[in-house]
């Protein structure tokens, strides 16, 4: 009986422990998807701003009726 009480004592411990250490991983995990959700923000931000440079370089191209005008 009190090896039965021993493992059970033993397997909250080892639940208990592994119930730590998943706090501590889902804690670094958050971290990890704010900082990543903040660069994804960064990224598209960047890339809005290069594809209205890029627009912006393309309207001041000739289109082809003023390049066969010429």
């Amino acid at each position: 009986m009190i090896s039965e009480f021993e493992l059970l004592a033993e397997k909250l411990n080892r639940l208990a422990e592994m119930t730590q250490t998943l706090r501590l991983e889902n804690a670094a995990l958050r971290r990890t998807a704010v900082d990543l959700a903040s660069e994804n923000k960064d990224l598209r931000e960047r890339v809005s701003e290069a594809h209205t440079r890029v627009e912006a370089i393309l309207a001041q191209l000739p289109n082809e009726e003023e390049k066969d005008a010429v």
